[in-house]
């Protein structure tokens, strides 16, 4: 897509252990994210038979990678993924998932959430104000990424600096202040890139690279 790449971790994550329950206990396996199909070990497995529900392509190629096959891939978050559980009929489900999961609830289906990971905050402030240069574009992928991200960037580098989250959690977790703002319309990367391209070539922004 002609855009120059810095990535730059603002978290390092980390398996938790966790107790795993009976899998007849449930209708169904729900993963909002990769980590979680790639941190749950080996007693993931123990749900191969539950359908599986899941947000996003992302994590749907996790599974994949630990043989599990989705029955379904939710388009765009966990509520709206929580619904088509009920519609499909799912009643209780088993929801594995990170230790700062942001709880999504539907009448009519009961939820366990367990963490089988963590993501432990890294970076700082002086690395990554290093890093940055006027008219870069941020990307943060979740609310406690644009927290962290916030917590970082003082106000004054944010007026030079775009922002474009994964979701409007993530984009009001980032707070104000930043040369542009913008929320993905679809949780997923090419959706973010598709929109970073657009303000490279916004008039007056020939030199956004990144």
């Amino acid at each position: 897509m002609g855009l120059e790449t810095l990535l730059y971790p603002l978290f390092e994550i980390a398996p938790l252990g966790w107790p795993a329950p009976e899998p007849d206990a449930f209708d169904a396996l729900m993963l909002t994210s990769a980590n979680a199909a790639r941190h749950a070990g080996p007693d993931l497995m123990r749900y191969a038979a539950l359908p599986l529900y899941v947000v996003g392509e992302a994590t749907a190629k996790a599974a994949h990678a630990v043989s599990l096959e989705p029955a379904h891939i939710g388009a765009r978050d966990a509520a709206a993924l929580v619904e088509d559980m009920r519609r499909a009929g799912v009643r209780r489900a088993l929801h594995l998932c990170g230790a700062d999961v942001v709880a999504a609830a539907v009448e009519g289906v009961s939820i366990r959430r367990i963490p089988v990971y963590h993501a432990r905050e890294a970076g700082d402030a002086d690395s990554l104000a290093a890093q940055l240069r006027a008219d870069d574009i941020c990307l943060v992928h979740s609310p406690r990424a644009g927290a962290r991200l916030a917590a970082l960037v003082p106000p004054e580098q944010r007026a030079n600096v775009s922002l474009i989250a994964i979701s409007g959690s993530a984009l009001t977790a980032a707070g104000t202040g930043w040369a542009d703002a913008l929320a993905a319309p679809a949780p997923t990367d090419p959706a973010m890139l598709a929109l970073a391209q657009e303000l490279c070539h916004k008039p007056g922004d020939a030199a956004r690279r990144r």
